[in-house]
């Protein structure tokens, strides 16, 4: 077996349907068109969505919510979880890049640490934002924070 002599499997691909090419193919005359109307003229085409006129779903299902184009969102990490990181790659500080090498995060995102989970190390701690109960938990380990 080579490239030259591969072949599709038996009943694996049909031939092209041939419209337009004389009554005798049977698909002359309309070319399965159909009579008359707009589908059976040439440069035809339907709109994305049309259904004959009907209201259309898009417009039959009403708009709610919004989504504010200003709000900003923070990938959130717990006491817990930077307690694990601690322990794991033995840090004393834990920056953003320490995240993103360590697969926490993406280099796009922005942090906020969160107050699950308790954290015995003394590390210096740099993100984005802080809730309360995870700010006095890191400064009671004896930790500090930078706000980036």
């Amino acid at each position: 077996m080579n490239l030259s002599n591969l072949k599709p499997a038996a009943g694996s691909t049909k031939k092209k349907k041939r419209i337009g090419r004389g009554q005798g193919s049977g698909r002359g005359g309309t070319s399965t068109r159909g009579h008359k109307g707009a589908g059976s003229r040439s440069g035809y085409s339907v709109k994305v969505g049309f259904e004959g006129g009907q209201m259309p779903l898009q417009r039959r299902v009403p708009k709610f919510g919004f989504k504010n184009p200003n709000r900003v969102e923070y990938v959130g990490i717990n006491l817990d979880i930077l307690q694990s990181v601690v322990d794991k790659f033995n840090l004393t500080t834990v920056d953003f890049e320490a995240l993103i090498e360590h697969g926490f995060v993406s280099k796009n995102d922005l942090i906020k640490i969160l107050g699950r989970g308790e954290l015995t190390a003394k590390v210096e701690v740099k993100a984005h934002a802080f809730s309360a109960s995870a700010q006095k938990a890191i400064e009671a380990a004896g930790g500090s924070i930078v706000k980036l």
